[in-house]
């Protein structure tokens, strides 16, 4: 079992995406890489905890290895724009891919190495290990599961054809 923690914009969306995925045995949305400890969602949208809404995926890495699990990322964010992921504004609002362990790191830094030719512009995604993790209020928890049809900028359907069975 392993634990990745990615910020791609509003994190109901990523984390309804990575729900459907194979190999994905939780998931947990909160606030990360912050100054405050225990942060409210009114204070991470204020801009100025320096928070970023992350979900933390937790997966096993023989079905689903870290660097399907970045692919599957990299479908669902832009990694080219700077605090913003659809409509969503403001640095709470970054990409980041955040590790535990110096090993993923380094994968994780190959891959958008290995990306980079693809885009046009420098990709700004975050790479760091893992400062301050904390669970967003209840109400976040699953939140596109228990409000269907719900705000949400990630393309749901791009994890179709990985469907948990």
């Amino acid at each position: 079992m392993k634990k990745n923690w990615l910020a791609g914009g509003c994190f109901w969306g990523v984390e309804a995406y990575f729900r459907q995925l194979k190999g994905v045995l939780a998931t947990v949305v909160g606030y990360g890489q912050g100054d405050m400890d225990q942060p409210a969602y009114s204070q991470v949208c204020s801009g100025m905890t320096g928070h970023t809404e992350i979900c933390q995926v937790t997966y096993d890495e023989n079905v689903l290895p870290i660097r399907t699990l970045l692919d599957h990322f990299f479908r669902i964010i832009d990694p080219t724009t700077l605090d913003r992921q659809g409509p969503d504004r403001g640095t709470q609002y970054r990409s980041g891919i955040y590790y535990e362990d110096e090993t993923e790191r380094k994968i994780i830094v190959e891959f958008i190495r290995e990306m980079q030719p693809r885009y046009s512009e420098p990709i700004v995604v975050e790479v760091e290990p893992l400062m301050k993790f904390f669970p967003a209020e209840e109400y976040h928890q699953s939140y596109l599961h228990k409000n269907p049809g719900g705000y949400c900028h990630v393309n749901l359907g791009l994890a179709k054809s990985e469907e948990k069975k």
